[in-house]
């Protein structure tokens, strides 16, 4: 397996498709780091030289990922909720925070639903 900024990417993908394992990496990105530097997309993690793994490396570091990126999120999410604006509210109440309905839906950020007796008229 190839390791880039400290993710193991799967050998058998292609190498704009592996690079998404990175967090902070989806395709579009990919495709500009192979293109930048100098990579067939279509080519294989496997069949990758190491001048070809150097250079993406490379590319990579000029983006902020992994780590740096999960922290920087974490403290943006942190900010909201400590100047109590309504969107760190949502936060730290575990729900919705970009407008959705909550009345039907909305399990995944509420969880499991938790049955309330008697709710007939």
């Amino acid at each position: 397996m190839a390791r880039i900024a400290g993710v193991d990417i799967p050998r058998e993908k292609h190498i704009d498709v592996a690079l998404t394992y990175i967090y902070g990496i989806g395709r579009p990105t990919a495709i500009k780091i192979c293109n930048d530097a100098g990579v067939d997309t279509e080519k294989r993690v496997r069949d990758l030289t190491e001048e070809e793994l150097a250079s993406i490396r490379r590319e990579v570091a000029a983006y902020k990922v992994e780590g740096d990126l999960r922290r920087e999120v974490a403290m943006n999410i942190k900010r909201l909720m400590e100047i109590g604006c309504y969107r760190g509210i949502r936060h730290r109440r575990g729900l919705p925070v970009r407008g959705q309905n909550t009345r039907c839906n909305a399990r995944t950020r509420k969880g499991k639903a938790k049955t309330v007796a008697n709710k007939r008229k």
